[in-house]
């Protein structure tokens, strides 16, 4: 799981990406909602990784960092794609910014898949089988931050291992989850087999 520091370099390098590889300090830090000095913090590390080069008040890509940047933009365009298929170009973008943090390209390319789908996915409380693909989060933005931050995303694969009155027992990338059922509900599910 990332933390802050690691979501707001990632945000570094797409803000430079979405800027041709280059851009001034001053433009880059109100982009990003954190404080200057994390801002700050953030900026030395993507030094010290060799993604950034800094030369007098703009910050530069490097070869490596460019590739990284692209890497990022293109799973923020894919989940944004899949995701304003279901809501609102704002909320697409809101959905797409959040989870292009805690997914893995093997992710992306499940989502990419779904995409060529037609069907939408059942809620997690109504699905029948024993295992499907997460299509779809459906909450606010708050809970939906909350939900993606634990690995529960569109594009892994679920595994309900009990169902209880109140609750049900799902496992994901081998964590074992306990979802209230009002949770469960705003997961949609579909059953996919590769």
């Amino acid at each position: 799981m990332k933390g802050i520091l690691g979501i707001v370099k990632e945000d570094i390098l797409e803000a430079l990406e979405e800027k041709n590889g280059k851009a001034s300090i001053s433009l880059i830090k109100p982009e990003i909602r954190v404080s200057r000095s994390f801002i700050s913090k953030a900026i030395r590390e993507l030094e010290k990784e060799d993604l950034i080069n800094i030369k007098e008040k703009s910050i530069f890509l490097t070869k490596q960092g460019r590739v990284r940047a692209k890497n990022i933009a293109k799973k923020h365009f894919v989940l944004e794609d899949y995701f304003g298929k279901t809501r609102s170009k704002r909320e697409a973008y809101k959905a797409a910014s959040v989870l292009e943090h805690y997914v893995s390209m093997k992710v992306i390319d499940n989502i990419k898949e779904l995409s060529t789908l037609k069907k939408e996915g059942t809620p997690l409380t109504e699905f029948k089988e024993k295992e499907g693909l997460i299509t779809d989060i459906v909450f606010g933005v708050r809970l939906f931050e909350r939900v993606i931050s634990m690995g529960i995303c569109p594009g892994e694969r679920i595994r309900i291992t009990n169902k209880l009155p109140n609750s049900i027992i799902v496992e994901i990338e081998n964590k074992k989850f306990a979802l209230d059922k009002n949770i469960a509900k705003g997961i949609k599910v579909l059953d996919f087999k590769v």
